[in-house]
């Protein structure tokens, strides 16, 4: 893909990891590369947690320092400012998921805009983010994407959700930090497109505020980003898209067997590259519209990209386009496209142990599933470790 594969220098993309912190990454990786061992400590750890036994102080350690930046907002700054020093922006994800009570989902929009005006003061932090689910039941986002009858409860229910969206629009707005509202089940997106849409022609008319996400796994995206495009050159408003491939391939597939549908999901991994690639395209040749936050750990679609930026002409620096990545992976491809100039930013998530776990487990669970993922960053890590030996 590239002549110029900056990709493979260890020496930028672990300058921040001490000696001890390398080892524990590669023993990570190592370990996650074991399928049924990532099976069998998941099913553990979350045995020992419903126990409430002894275990945090080893998770905190191990998987929770690695790939979180902290139990809150307030011990994540060192790492906020160690990144920022090589040029990675930080976006804090406040990572608890799977609650189901009001008082709950009202907490996590307190959180969000807290961190949001936090952001506010931080050039480290361009942007903030949050989950759908994260303010309110997926019922009720399933029902509402399926279009079924709400009864009052769920009404009120569903009047909460969009008041909780207009709140923190709003708020992020008047920072001028740009939210990013994560994609979940294709069951429940229906609805929370929509409502992202709403917040788009109310607050980007000037410049793309609220960003939607884009799972490419599934092959109806493209057609969507084209048809939401039209409403919003006929609104007269912006688009922020993140681009990823999506996460929830096997519940997806599982599902549609199960109930009888077509798979929403591409018919192969060569086709959701493909897919990824053109919607990425079609985000580069409509700039003047759509910005773009690139969610990617794929090395051919980020070399693609820099490619498209060199064709442009395009600064490398545009603020219409963003890398991100997550925090305690692809770092190879995180600190290399820092120092070659352009914008990164790491997803770092963050909160309570117990809670964050769902949020590592599913992180485990990826990796094993993602082939190639684990051993490159392993053969990374290797090569780095033995170019210190010299």
């Amino acid at each position: 893909m590239s002549t110029n594969p900056i990709f493979n220098n260890t020496e930028t993309a672990f300058k921040l990891k001490t000696d001890s912190e390398l080892e524990r990454a590669y023993f990570l990786f190592k370990m996650i590369a074991n399928e049924p061992l990532v099976r069998i400590g998941t099913a553990v750890t979350k045995f020992a947690l419903n126990l409430h036994l002894p275990v945090e102080g080893l998770i905190r350690s191990t998987v929770f320092d690695h790939f979180c930046g902290g139990v809150n907002e307030k011990d994540c700054q060192p790492t906020v400012d160690s990144l920022y020093e090589v040029g990675v922006s930080s976006v804090l994800d406040y990572s608890v998921e799977g609650k189901e009570e009001d008082e709950q989902f009202d907490a996590t929009l307190a959180k969000v805009i807290e961190l949001t005006r936090f952001a506010q003061h931080k050039d480290a932090m361009p942007f903030s983010v949050f989950k759908p689910t994260g303010f309110g039941r997926f019922k009720i986002w399933e029902k509402v994407s399926a279009k079924e009858t709400l009864n009052e409860v769920e009404e009120a229910r569903w009047q909460r959700i969009q008041e909780r969206y207009d709140e923190v629009c709003k708020v992020a707005y008047d920072c001028s930090i740009s939210l990013l509202i994560d994609g979940e089940e294709s069951w429940m997106q229906d609805a929370a497109d929509e409502l992202c849409e709403k917040m788009m022609e109310k607050y980007n008319k000037e410049a793309p505020i609220v960003f939607n996400t884009l799972q490419c796994y599934r092959w109806d995206r493209l057609h969507y980003l084209k048809e939401a495009h039209k409403r919003a050159k006929a609104g007269g408003y912006k688009l922020g898209f993140k681009v990823v491939r999506g996460a929830y391939m096997e519940k997806e597939n599982d599902r549609a067997e199960e109930k009888g549908y077509p798979t929403p999901i591409c018919a192969s991994k060569q086709a959701t590259d493909d897919h990824f690639n053109a919607v990425m395209q079609y985000i580069f040749d409509n700039l003047q519209d759509i910005s773009l936050f690139l969610g990617t750990h794929n090395e051919n679609s980020n070399y693609l990209a820099m490619e498209i930026i060199d064709a442009k002409g395009l600064m490398k620096n545009d603020e219409r386009i963003w890398f991100g990545q997550l925090y305690g992976m692809s770092d190879h491809i995180s600190y290399n496209l820092a120092e070659a100039g352009f914008n990164v930013a790491k997803y770092l998530p963050f909160g309570p142990v117990k809670d964050v776990m769902p949020y590592l487990m599913r992180r485990a669970e990826e990796n094993t599933s993602v082939a190639g993922q684990t051993s490159r960053e392993l053969t990374l890590l290797k090569r780095e470790k033995e170019r210190r030996k010299i």
